[in-house]
């Protein structure tokens, strides 16, 4: 990373947070320079259009529209974004199935330290993430088993798109995942934190070991074990029983 500076803007209709932003960006890293405010999405798209900035910190919600919406406007995006939320299940849970970078109100230093070393660590390799793009498109994307799952690794980010998931396995901190295409993929993060990410996206977790694809079931024999499409066998564990039938029945119902 060379001393350029990096241009910046926050967009965020709450002018506390604007000012807090500010204030520890322009103590703790004098090399991110605000060029400017915004306090709506409108205002933000001509603020990108002025300034041409690296770096944007973009609020989730705002009163005109959302982060979101804000970008979809844009022609290219040419600048890497940090997602500015409130403490919501819901938009943490979706920004964080397309790995992108956020912080939580009020703006934690050690968060912001991480997600600014980050930002140095793509452009130190010339990578520009597509994330972004990759949350639009699946916005967009109404089948939700056409949707993909971006995961950071050591390797890179990684991009699976759901209906090729056909199970994945907890071991200790790190998950395999099996794929339709016959592969195996390792990732670093727990079979409760994929869970947390897929279980409203068509994925069960059966066993403590084990998170199924509803659309890999092949068939549900007993009461005891799951057939998937690759032949392999996955067992229900005792306490799961009930909840799995019951969401099994559930989507046979509206297939």
């Amino acid at each position: 990373m060379d001393s350029r500076k990096i241009k910046s803007l926050i967009i965020d209709d709450d002018p506390f947070i604007q000012d807090l932003l500010n204030d520890k960006l322009s103590q703790y890293f004098p090399e991110v320079e605000v060029m400017a405010t915004a306090s709506s999405g409108t205002e933000g798209l001509e603020k990108i259009k002025t300034f041409q900035p690296d770096l944007i910190f973009l609020d989730v919600e705002m009163a005109d529209m959302t982060g979101f919406e804000m970008l979809a406007k844009l022609d290219d995006i040419g600048f890497q974004t940090i997602f500015i939320t409130s403490y919501s299940h819901y938009a943490i849970k979706a920004i964080r199935f397309s790995a992108l970078d956020y912080l939580v109100k009020p703006i934690d230093l050690g968060e912001l330290k991480e997600a600014i070393s980050r930002y140095k660590s793509n452009v130190a390799v010339n990578k520009r993430p597509n994330n972004v793009q990759q949350a639009l498109i699946n916005l967009k994307t109404k089948k939700v088993s056409d949707q993909t799952l971006v995961l950071h690794t050591q390797e890179g980010d990684m991009s699976l798109v759901l209906k090729d998931i056909i199970r994945l396995e907890g071991e200790r901190n790190y998950s395999y995942i099996y794929l339709a295409n016959s592969k195996k993929k390792l990732a670093s993060k727990t079979l409760g934190d994929l869970e947390e990410l897929l279980d409203d996206k068509g994925f069960f977790r059966c066993h403590k070991s084990h998170l199924i694809n509803i659309t890999h079931i092949d068939s549900y024999p007993n009461s005891v074990t799951i057939l998937l499409s690759d032949s392999t066998e996955i067992p229900v564990s005792r306490r799961k029983k009930e909840t799995f039938k019951l969401w099994y029945d559930n989507y046979s119902k509206t297939t």
